[in-house]
């Protein structure tokens, strides 16, 4: 059965559910593998202390430096998620000497605020610094996901010194670790450390997909620990049915409109099968979701094409590669592509029949090697009906152009999602957040037929440590169609970088206005704002931020506009929601009336069907009655190939 053949059997169920939507957006597919693991998104966290005799010596305040620890360590579970996964192992706390001194002292189980400040209080500085074999025994402490979910798994080291057993040697331990699964993530912070032992301490993270954390004093510590915690607790929230792509097109697992996980190693080719029919436009998208900071390269890349069999092998019809265009740390990149029938059905890949659509990680040799968890959203949309002929389509920036006045007025406070799935949806308005370095914000905007969206993101002035003015970062912003693609960053229109080094930091990003023709266009940010529904927006902060900025997370402002009113469809004159009698019908989220703005037009069900005879539209993330999660049309080639290279945000 097609693809289009099974959106036709179901496509009764996304009448059904209107009133229903809102309650169902967020919710995880049936028989998927949402990810309600022990914690939030299947994560955990154990923290690794050094008890050594040296944790014993006056950390320059007139403190010891485990008294300090202890402060810090009571700081970071009192920040902690309720209920998070979490469990202290120590080392160098029961014998003067002993190499295999390391004990569990809290096992890793919803988070005990009070037992573990308890515990700690009770360590005494006393022996040898195992550290190789604490990292092996932390490794066992940290629960597997249940139900197939992939989660952070952390171990966060906390260290004023190297490892004097040698045996096993820490770097390579962490390399094992890394490599043995997915999702095993290891930070370390050096209290006070020099020379090798901050060398050893880097290494280990490194080598362990995470981040090493400098803390030349007590204050540090605990900013330091804080990241390192919060960044675990608040991983991307992954979602949708497992599967395993093949390195080749032959059994390679066949999908309909859906969200599935997959993970996907350095080098790797996945490939996926679909068959299409010879009318829908059909958009895949694929999203790595690597550890937060984790060593890439900054022409590290993702790449998706679109294929068929052919007699020389096989042919193309879409290609596009994202990459990072940073070497500070990893962030989640997605890449897209779409099978677009050409308007008088001349190419080859406007025919019926099998394709595959392909997967790629691109990745230096001292670029991260742990696997990345990857996911995946295939989408169908289905043409206008006979006889209706769409608005033309909306190539230009136009009012949405940087120069576009964004909103003002007191910031109202928000908290954005980890991803694409839990992304926080809000409206026109001034909002404010908080980002810790090496994150990535999620949020969703409703934009409407002939709408635009607009706006801007303000990094904060903030107190910068001492030694931090040589050091520079960066901030940096993506949006994304329902269909998840990535679009905006392209044109000389916008930036999707700016540098930050703690002072004042500004950029801008925007779409043109959504129209049904877009696909037709040639500009790979025309392309795919061809639907409407929620567009995305995502807000990065470089690693490296945590060597400029005192406090722990760094303040970031929202400005957002949806500029143009709102057409009840796609089709050539269709009126305005607002002239049509519905002046309420504009998609304002409960958030964005809290903003005191107008909110942007959103896209619905009844509107979307009832409007000039217009096609049911599948948006990614709206759950329907039915097993998976479905994914939006997005638009791509439009027949033949085409290619695209971005950057990740």
């Amino acid at each position: 059965m097609s693809v289009l053949s099974v959106l036709r059997v179901r496509r009764v169920a996304a009448g059904w559910v209107v009133g229903a939507l809102p309650a169902l957006l967020l919710a995880p597919a049936q028989g998927a593998a949402a990810a309600d693991g022990a914690g939030p998104g299947g994560g955990s966290l154990v923290m690794v202390l050094d008890s050594s005799g040296s944790m014993g010596d006056d950390d320059g305040s007139g403190r010891t430096r485990m008294e300090s620890a202890r402060t810090a360590v009571g700081t970071v579970v009192d920040g902690l998620p309720d209920g998070h996964p979490t469990g202290l192992r120590v080392y160098g706390a029961d014998r003067p000497r002993g190499c295999t001194d390391t004990r569990l002292v809290r096992p890793v189980a919803p988070l005990d605020r009070a037992g573990i400040k308890s515990a700690v209080a009770a360590l005494k500085p006393t022996g040898d610094t195992p550290i190789g074999l604490s990292l092996q025994k932390a490794a066992q402490d940290l629960p597997r996901a249940a139900g197939g979910t992939i989660g952070t798994r952390t171990i966060l080291l906390i260290s004023d010194g190297e490892d004097n057993c040698g045996d096993p040697a820490p770097c390579e331990v962490a390399a094992r670790l890394a490599k043995g699964g997915i999702g095993l993530r290891i930070d370390t912070v050096g209290f006070q450390v020099k020379g090798a032992a901050r060398g050893q301490l880097e290494c280990i993270a490194e080598a362990g997909n995470g981040r090493y954390y400098d803390a030349p004093d007590a204050d540090a510590l605990a900013r330091q620990l804080q990241r390192a915690a919060q960044l675990s607790a608040d991983g991307y929230r992954l979602r949708g049915e497992r599967i395993a792509g093949t390195p080749t097109s032959d059994r390679a697992p066949a999908l309909v409109p859906g969200q599935y996980l997959d993970s996907i190693g350095p080098g790797e080719r996945r490939y996926y099968a679909a068959d299409l029919d010879d009318v829908s436009t059909v958009d895949f998208a694929a999203t790595a979701v690597p550890q937060p900071g984790a060593a890439v390269d900054t022409v590290d890349a993702l790449a998706t094409r679109l294929v068929y069999a052919s007699a020389g092998g096989e042919g193309s019809c879409a290609t596009s590669s994202e990459m990072f265009h940073q070497n500070e740390g990893a962030v989640p990149l997605t890449s897209a592509v779409a099978r677009v029938p050409t308007e008088k059905r001349y190419s080859t890949c406007d025919k019926a029949g099998r394709y595959w659509f392909v997967v790629e990680r691109r990745s230096k040799p001292d670029s991260d090697a742990a696997r990345w968890p990857l996911e995946l959203v295939l989408g169908v949309e289905t043409p206008l009906p006979a006889g209706t002929t769409p608005a033309q389509s909306q190539p230009e920036y136009g009012a949405g152009g940087k120069d576009a006045v964004l909103p003002t007025g007191d910031p109202k406070d928000v908290r954005g999602g980890t991803g694409f799935n839990d992304a926080r949806e809000l409206g026109r308005g001034v909002w404010r957040d908080r980002l810790l370095p090496s994150q990535t914000l999620w949020y969703k905007v409703p934009v409407g037929w002939g709408q635009q969206l607009r706006y801007g993101v303000e990094f904060a002035n903030e107190p910068t440590g001492e030694g931090s003015s040589s050091t520079i970062s960066y901030g940096g912003t993506q949006v994304y169609t329902p269909a998840r693609h990535p679009v905006g960053g392209g044109t000389g229109e916008f930036s999707s970088r700016t540098s930050y080094t703690g002072r004042p930091a500004a950029l801008g990003m925007g779409t043109v206005p959504v129209a049904w023709t877009n696909r037709y266009e040639s500009h790979p940010d025309v392309v795919p704002v061809h639907t409407t529904g929620g567009f995305y927006i995502a807000v990065t902060l470089g690693a490296q931020a945590a060597e400029i900025a005192e406090n722990p997370r760094i303040a970031m402002v929202l400005r957002i506009a949806v500029i143009g009113e709102e057409l009840s469809g796609p089709a050539h004159g269709a009126a305005s929601v607002a002239a049509a009698g519905n002046p309420d019908k504009r998609g304002e989220s409960s958030v964005a009336a809290d903003s005191g703005g107008t909110g942007g037009a959103g896209w619905t069900v009844t509107e979307a069907a009832a409007a000039g005879g217009a096609a049911v539209v599948l948006i990614a993330g709206v759950v329907f009655l039915v097993r998976r999660v479905r994914g939006g049309a997005q638009g791509g080639a439009r027949g033949g190939t085409a290619t695209d290279t971005r950057r990740g945000a």
